[in-house]
């Protein structure tokens, strides 16, 4: 494997739901340091993410991270979630509700933290809370934030122990459309900023204009394009609508 790939996955995992098989094989290899999975519900999206982080075992193949291997079932090597040191914005931004803005990112940082004191202050969290304009919220609770704020909230959880890659499973779906684009256009700035190596995944051909340097077309659990865009906008109504198997992820 050349040094300079950023992104080189080779998964391969069977799973069985009521009665119904679902087969993931997914072979990628990028330089790009965007990386986009787009694809219908039902593809192997979120399978595939699963993957890369840990919270998924592949039967067969690797996963591999700007040259790291983070996986090889054939070696015997599978590191742990939290050995792959990654930040992981989950779809619904998996916040903690009885904690606050500024315990929620702290909980990221150092291990074991789950439960950071309420006043809590680290340069760290200090420096995210400025970043993403959080600090007249440090010290409320989810349920009190908007959704910019609670996807801003996740982000900095997840960029504050500096990970080596951001995964990011359908961002911008919980927001409204005006919210979509600013938040859009503000984690496009900030990837640039940090150059931290990015896979997102989506349905939406928006996010894979934004952020697709390199993006992977997946359907019914396999790889069925690989392009940079706009290469991959061309592609015909009829393939971008594959009805998919039985993991709705």
């Amino acid at each position: 494997m050349s040094d300079h790939l950023q992104v080189d996955l080779a998964v391969r995992k069977t799973l069985h739901s009521g009665g119904r098989q679902f087969v993931l094989d997914v072979r990628v290899q990028t330089a790009s340091r965007r990386l986009v999975l787009f694809g219908p519900s039902g593809a192997g999206k979120s399978l595939t993410l699963k993957a890369v982080a840990g919270l998924l075992r592949p039967d067969e193949g690797h996963v591999r991270l700007a040259g790291e291997t983070l996986f090889d079932a054939a070696q015997g090597i599978d590191l742990a979630p939290q050995q792959r040191h990654l930040g992981y914005l989950f779809q619904d931004y998996a916040l903690f509700p009885h904690l606050t803005v500024r315990q929620n990112i702290a909980s990221a940082w150092v291990r074991g933290w789950r439960n950071p004191r309420r006043n809590i202050h680290h340069e760290r969290v200090d420096y995210w809370l400025a970043a993403m304009h959080l600090e007249a919220q440090a010290g409320q609770y989810p349920a009190e934030l908007s959704g910019g704020q609670r996807q801003r909230t996740a982000l900095a959880r997840a960029l504050v122990a500096e990970p080596r890659a951001l995964l990011l499973d359908e961002p911008f779906a919980a927001l409204d459309p005006a919210l979509r684009a600013r938040m859009r256009a503000e984690l496009d700035a900030l990837q640039r900023q940090l150059e931290v190596p990015m896979i997102l995944i989506t349905h939406d051909p928006e996010d894979a204009a934004w952020f697709g340097e390199e993006v992977v077309f997946l359907a019914q659990g396999r790889v069925q394009e690989q392009e940079q865009w706009p290469a991959l906008a061309t592609m015909t109504a009829a393939t971008a609508t594959v009805t998919t198997g039985a993991e709705p992820c």
